[in-house]
């Protein structure tokens, strides 16, 4: 996962991010902090350590069928990427499905879905990219790909 902050706090800020063990690199740039996510079949390659897993889907049942089956070994507590609150750009690229991907970012819980910021959009096709603005409030959430049908990716924003 690629960070950038665009400020004079821009190394203060990605020095206090914790973003697992998956080489995620920051540096400075204008004013906004990008967060940079690849979609490949059913997954995310940043939220999995960097690792792209090959799979192959066709349409969003095989990414349903192979996540039911493997998301619980892939993903764990190192995968939890922590930001502070502020505005973030959730540049995602979808690198090599065959068909029309998308982006959804929301409260982990149900019950704040409707007091916590959200964003989502579709039209990622093959080798496209497109960026999703967010001003990020303290608290827990998730982000997937409904349409490849991704694991839910967790998100915890604290000043803490």
């Amino acid at each position: 996962m690629t960070i950038t902050r665009n400020s004079a706090s821009a190394f203060a800020l990605a020095a206090g991010l914790v973003l697992g063990a998956s080489g995620q690199g920051a540096f400075a740039q204008d004013d906004v902090t990008v967060i940079e996510l690849t979609q490949t079949g059913c997954q995310f390659i940043e939220s999995e350590d960097g690792i792209d897993r090959g799979y192959a889907p066709t349409q969003k049942a095989d990414c349903e069928t192979i996540n039911a089956e493997t998301q619980g070994d892939r993903l764990g507590d190192e995968n939890t990427l922590h930001l502070k609150p502020g505005s973030y750009v959730f540049r995602v690229t979808n690198e090599d499905v065959p068909y029309m991907l998308g982006f959804y970012l929301r409260s982990e819980s149900v019950l704040d879905r409707p007091f916590l910021p959200s964003v989502s959009g579709g039209g990622l096709y093959e080798g496209v990219s497109k960026d999703y603005v967010i001003e990020l409030e303290e608290g827990e959430y998730v982000y997937s790909c409904p349409l490849n049908t991704t694991p839910d990716y967790k998100l915890v924003v604290s000043d803490g």
